[in-house]
């Protein structure tokens, strides 16, 4: 058994460290601190120094990445929260609950999506009037770019 000290336990981690621990790349840690997601402090040789709470924070971004909270949203919801210490069970209670309802709205959006892609896979036209994926003569093409006729705003109720 190996007795750890508190000066040891304390001690900052190298970006390689951080890297190998967390399963994340080099650069997506040298990213996520341009972004603002991390931390570093500078060593007196200009070497990257991480607190080990990262290692915490590095796991919060990949899952939120994994459910496809946008890097701005997590950089955003991650400033509330103090970065000289782990995040604890509370903190991502908080986080998590703050993105439910999002992932809850894309959830159906693509269970809708799934309900209604099987029924024109077939036809290949896109064109049909019971097809609900249709868009005859391009009138989306006025409210922007994108997709449209999948979002749950639609006015009739049905993707």
């Amino acid at each position: 058994m190996t007795i750890v000290r508190n000066s040891e336990m304390r001690r900052e981690l190298t970006v390689g460290e951080v890297a190998e621990r967390s399963g994340v790349a080099v650069s997506t840690l040298h990213f996520y601190e341009a972004k603002g997601l991390i931390r570093s402090n500078r060593s007196r040789g200009n070497q990257r120094r991480y607190p080990r709470s990262v290692l915490r924070r590095v796991a919060v971004i990949k899952v939120a990445q994994r459910t496809g909270i946008p890097l701005s949203e997590i950089q955003e919801a991650l400033t509330v929260l103090p970065d000289d210490r782990p995040l604890t069970v509370q903190d991502w209670a908080r986080l998590s609950e703050s993105w439910r309802e999002q992932l809850n709205t894309r959830i159906a959006s693509l269970m809708a999506l799934r309900d209604h892609l099987t029924s024109c896979i077939g036809c290949g036209c896109l064109s049909l009037r019971e097809c609900p994926l249709r868009n005859p003569h391009d009138v989306l093409s006025m409210e922007g770019a994108g997709p449209r006729l999948m979002d749950a705003t639609e006015e009739d109720g049905q993707p």
